[in-house]
């Protein structure tokens, strides 16, 4: 198991070990270009429980067991103010969602390209229909569907 004292540390170690067709065994958050970058598998630990992760924070700690790390959730936020001046694009960031290989793989392409977050969004936009056409109304659907053809 490889441990890291930073994430660019990580990352090449991941890169070196996929470059020389060698095992890799460690821990990564994501979503992450890496992750993007190379097929990984994740190890199941069994699922997250809340008192053993507490105990496995402590390494001091004699009741150590098997725990996934928790989830950690990412919010959508917009003021009272930017709902009522723009309903429709409250809307659209209230379906909006996505699942992490997805932001892991999109990261990847802009590591690999050097694009833009711009020259990226137009990417998933034009590669990824089936997961933005359902965040949208009808026709800002069409609207957009229009554009990038």
């Amino acid at each position: 198991m490889f441990n890291h004292g930073s994430g660019e540390t990580l990352a090449s170690s991941m890169a070196s070990a996929v470059q020389s067709e060698e095992p890799w065994f460690g821990y990564y958050w994501g979503p992450t270009v890496p992750l993007g970058k190379y097929d990984m598998t994740k190890v199941d630990m069994g699922g997250y429980d809340e008192e053993i992760h507490n105990h496995n924070m402590n390494p001091d700690s004699p009741n150590a067991g098997v725990s996934d790390f928790p989830a950690a959730p990412v919010l959508t936020s917009i003021t009272t103010d930017f709902k009522d001046r723009e309903p429709e694009v409250a809307d659209m960031l209230s379906k909006m969602t996505f699942e992490t290989a997805h932001m892991s793989a999109l990261l990847a392409w802009m590591d690999e390209n050097n694009a833009s977050a711009e020259e990226a969004t137009v990417y998933f936009l034009s590669n990824n229909p089936d997961i933005w056409t359902h965040w949208l109304n009808d026709s800002a659907r069409e609207k957009l569907t229009s554009l990038l053809n």
